[in-house]
């Protein structure tokens, strides 16, 4: 994702439900073309959406896999709403039942939490977006209980994939990290996708 825009992190409403204040307040936005709003730890994060390369490099991966899928089970899906109860996640791209109505959030908005088996992040330039991937979605797929997460980045050295696995709700961390530079394949450890590889042909300029 692109440099967020933090809107005023709000420490008090009329029912002292900080969640529910944000949620509602992130109903009514209403956004320019060319920009997203999620709900990360306390905060509605705005953003604008991704570059050319960002976009190819998600593309990519979700044809990969969707070839690795081959199934009617499950497929790849690209910007759509993620939610964890009050939570509002927009990830590059996810992996959830191929009928999304077999997981569908309580308010109709998108898919909850609990049909997704993997989500992945590219990170884009600037130290805000980098802090977000790698540290703040980190913990928060995390404590969400999402199997499998994938940072795609550029900015990490010469760029490097991550894959992490295990998700420990309490740590708001994943107990499993394999850590490679790009055009070195990396092979999902478990779940539903185990044994899926990101290479070079995902990650190449």
């Amino acid at each position: 994702m692109a440099i967020a825009t933090h809107e005023p992190t709000v420490t008090t409403s009329p029912s002292g439900d900080l969640d529910e204040l944000l949620w509602r307040a992130w109903k009514a936005l209403t956004l320019p073309k060319g920009l997203r709003a999620e709900i990360i730890e306390g905060a509605i994060e705005v953003s604008p959406t991704g570059s050319r390369r960002h976009a190819m490099i998600a593309n990519r991966l979700r044809r990969a896999l969707d070839r690795h899928l081959e199934t009617d089970v499950l497929s790849a899906f690209q910007d759509g709403n993620v939610l964890d109860g009050r939570k509002v996640y927009i990830p590059d791209l996810f992996v959830a039942p191929d009928d999304l109505d077999e997981a569908p959030d309580a308010d109709g908005l998108g898919v909850d939490v609990s049909g997704v088996v993997l989500v992945a992040e590219v990170v884009s330039p600037g130290s805000e977006a980098s802090d977000r991937d790698r540290r703040r979605k980190r913990r928060a797929y995390a404590r969400a209980g999402i199997e499998i997460y994938v940072i795609i980045d550029d900015f990490d050295g010469s760029g490097t994939v991550t894959v992490l696995a295990d998700p420990d709700f309490r740590k708001g961390d994943y107990g499993s990290t394999l850590h490679v530079e790009q055009g070195t394949p990396v092979a999902i450890p478990s779940g539903a996708l185990k044994g899926f590889t990101i290479g070079p042909e995902i990650t190449a300029r």
